[in-house]
């Protein structure tokens, strides 16, 4: 379980490095919902490790509320609005 804590972990921080290094507004876009995805399976190994279910609440709640600032950020990318 640490090693795969410890991938996770670097891998938060490579993408880290390509938001703030990232070439175009898009590659930081993904990087940003890569970290989103990464903090999600720290928290459920958390949840594993120490047996409570805090942790895999605070994941279902971070995958939520990644997957709807991703979609805000594309529509905001692409020019568009939020009622369209």
């Amino acid at each position: 379980m640490m090693i795969v804590l410890m991938l996770l972990i670097i891998g938060c921080f490579m993408c880290l490095f390509r938001v703030a290094m990232g070439p175009t507004p898009a590659d930081r876009s993904v990087a940003i919902d890569t970290i989103g995805v990464m903090v999600v399976g720290i928290c459920a190994i958390f949840g594993i490790v120490t047996g409570q279910d805090f942790y895999l609440n605070v994941a279902i709640a971070w995958a939520l509320l990644a997957f709807i600032g991703t979609l805000a950020l594309s529509k905001f990318l692409e020019g568009r609005g939020f009622d369209e």
